[in-house]
C-alpha cells in the first residue's frame, strides 16, 4: 500500500538521491520515523511523493510533483536518465554539482579535525560530456544491448545512445549492437545461464584516435563463423578507428566481463593510449584513468604540490601501470612503484621503457610488505604518493609510511571520506595537512576525486 507525503528535501544521501523524514503512527498509535529516499530531487526542495513501501522505516519515494523546485534545476538532456543509474545529477546545473562536492570534501575533512579552509573550489572539467573513455555494456536475455536499471542488475535498458561515453565508442557499440540484432543472437540468461552475448566493453583513446571492441560471449567464435566474419566486415568498413576487435570466450557464472580464451579477430590485443605526454598500452583488462582529461589535471597537481626534485627518491604505492609513476620519474632521481597486481606491474614496466625511462623500480606485493622492501633496497624516501582505492589505504599502511617518514607525501583520492580517515593517521606522526584540491572526473555523478599533499613539520 502506497502513500502520498508533501516534503523538503532535507539532503542527498550517498547515492545522490534526496532525503526527507516523515513519522507515522502504528497499529498501536506510536510514531515511527519513516526515512524517504527520492530520486531526482534536490536538497530544500519541496515535493509530493508517493512512499512505496510507507510501513517500513525508510522507502522509495518517487517525486509525483514538484512544488517549489531548486533554482539550479534543469532539463536532464539523455533520454534515459530516469531509468539508468549511470549519472543521477543530470537535472542539476554543473556549477551545482560542483558546489555540492566541494562541499562534501570540507565536511568530511573537518570531521576528521583538520581545517576545512584547506580544500579548495572542485576543479570542473571543460567538457562534462563523453569524457569516458571505457563503457561496459550489458546484453539482454533478447539480445538487446544496454546498462543495468538503476537499482535492478536484472533488467537491461536498450541504449539509443549514453552522453558521458566518448562518441566514437558508443557509434562502434551500436554497431555491435545493430549486428547482434540483425542475426537474432540471444543474451545470457543469469539465472537459467544459457544463451550467447554477455557483455560489449569499449575503449577509446582521445590522443591516440584507437578503439578496442570486446565481445564477451559463451562460445567460441568458430561455432559463429558467418555472424563474426560479418561483424569483422562491418567494424573494419563503418569504424575504422578501431584497432583492436576481440571475441571473449567466458563461460563463467560470475557475472564479470573476463575471459577464458581471448580471439584477436582483426587489429591487436590493445590499444595505445597517452596522458601527460607518456604513452600507455592498454589491454581489455587493464586499469586506467578512465577521463583522461581531467586525470591529466591529478598528474599536474600532484606535480605541482610536491615539487620533486631530481636527487630525490620516491615510492609510488598502488601505482597500476605507472599513470603518475612515469611523470614522477621523470622529475627525481629514484622511484619504486608498488602494486599488487602483477598485471598491472608487468604494464608498468613495459610503459616505462617504451617511454625511455630507466630509474624506476617496479613491486608487486601489497602497499604494507612493499613499502618495507623498498626502503630495504633504497633507504628512506624523500616523497611518496598514493593513490589506493575507494576502501583507502588503511590505517596499518598509514602509520607505516608514517614511521617511513618522508618528507611530503601526496594522497590521490576517489574517496574523500576514506581519505580524511587515512590522513589522519599521518598527524601522529609530525605530519600537517597543507592544501586539499578536489577535481571532478565524473561530472553528473556523487564521485568526486582529489588530491592533497601533506608534510612533515617535526
Amino acid at each position: 500500500m502506497t502513500k502520498k507525503y508533501v516534503v523538503e528535501v532535507e539532503k542527498l544521501d550517498k547515492k545522490g538521491s534526496g532525503q526527507a523524514v516523515v513519522w507515522r503512527e502504528n497499529e498501536h498509535g506510536n510514531k515511527k520515523k519513516l526515512t524517504l529516499v527520492i530520486p531526482e530531487s534536490l536538497p530544500g526542495e519541496k515535493v509530493e511523493v508517493i512512499a512505496e513501501k510507507p510501513h517500513l522505516k525508510w522507502t522509495k519515494a518517487p517525486i509525483k510533483e514538484i512544488i517549489e523546485k531548486h533554482p539550479e534545476r534543469k532539463t536532464p538532456p539523455c533520454p534515459h536518465f530516469s531509468l539508468c543509474g549511470g549519472c543521477v545529477w543530470q537535472h542539476w546545473t554543473y556549477e551545482g554539482q560542483l558546489k555540492h562536492k566541494t562541499a562534501f570534501v570540507k565536511k568530511q575533512v573537518e570531521r576528521q579535525g583538520f581545517d576545512p579552509d584547506l580544500v579548495f573550489d572542485a576543479i570542473g572539467a571543460d567538457k562534462p560530456w563523453h569524457y569516458r573513455n571505457k563503457m561496459e555494456f550489458t546484453f539482454a536475455k533478447d539480445g538487446s544491448m544496454g546498462l543495468h536499471e538503476q537499482g535492478n542488475f536484472r533488467k537491461i535498458i536498450p541504449l539509443e545512445t549514453c552522453l558521458i561515453a566518448g562518441e566514437e565508442m558508443v557509434a562502434a557499440a551500436m554497431e555491435v549492437a545493430e549486428w547482434a540484432k540483425d542475426y537474432r543472437l540471444p543474451g545470457y540468461d543469469k539465472e537459467t545461464h544459457e544463451g550467447l552475448l554477455r557483455h560489449l566493453m569499449v575503449r577509446q583513446s582521445f590522443a591516440m584516435g584507437e578503439v578496442m571492441l570486446a565481445v564477451f560471449a559463451t562460445k567460441p567464435h568458430t561455432e559463429l563463423k558467418d555472424a563474426v566474419e560479418d561483424l569483422s566486415e562491418r567494424i573494419r568498413k563503418n569504424h575504422k578507428q578501431v584497432a583492436s576487435l576481440l571475441w571473449m570466450e567466458n563461460r563463467l557464472w560470475a557475472d564479470k566481463a573476463q575471459a577464458e580464451h581471448v580471439e584477436v579477430l582483426s587489429g591487436r590485443d590493445f590499444i595505445y593510449d597517452e596522458l601527460f605526454g607518456y604513452r600507455y598500452r592498454l589491454w581489455y583488462d587493464t586499469f586506467f584513468q578512465t577521463n583522461p582529461k581531467q586525470a591529466e589535471k591529478l598528474v599536474e597537481l600532484a606535480l605541482d604540490l610536491s615539487k620533486p626534485k631530481k636527487h630525490e627518491k620516491m615510492i609510488d604505492l598502488f601505482c597500476g601501470v605507472g599513470t603518475f609513476s612515469l611523470p614522477f620519474a621523470s622529475r627525481v632521481g629514484e622511484l619504486a612503484g608498488v602494486e599488487i597486481v602483477e598485471t598491472s606491474i608487468e604494464s608498468a614496466k613495459r610503459n616505462a621503457k617504451d617511454n625511455g625511462i630507466d630509474n624506476t623500480y617496479f613491486l608487486a606485493a601489497d602497499a604494507r610488505r612493499g613499502i618495507d622492501q623498498v626502503i630495504e633496497k633504497f633507504g628512506t624516501p624523500d616523497l611518496l604518493l598514493l593513490d589506493p582505492p575507494r576502501s583507502g589505504a588503511g590505517g596499518k599502511v598509514m602509520r607505516k609510511i608514517g614511521r617511513a617518514q618522508p618528507e611530503r607525501v601526496v594522497y590521490v583520492s576517489c574517496n574523500p571520506e576514506t581519505f580524511a580517515t587515512d590522513i589522519k593517521e599521518l598527524a601522529a606522526f609530525g605530519y600537517e595537512l597543507e592544501k586539499v584540491q578536489p577535481v571532478d572526473l565524473f561530472p553528473h555523478t556523487v564521485h568526486v576525486e582529489l588530491v592533497a599533499l601533506m608534510s612533515r613539520v617535526v
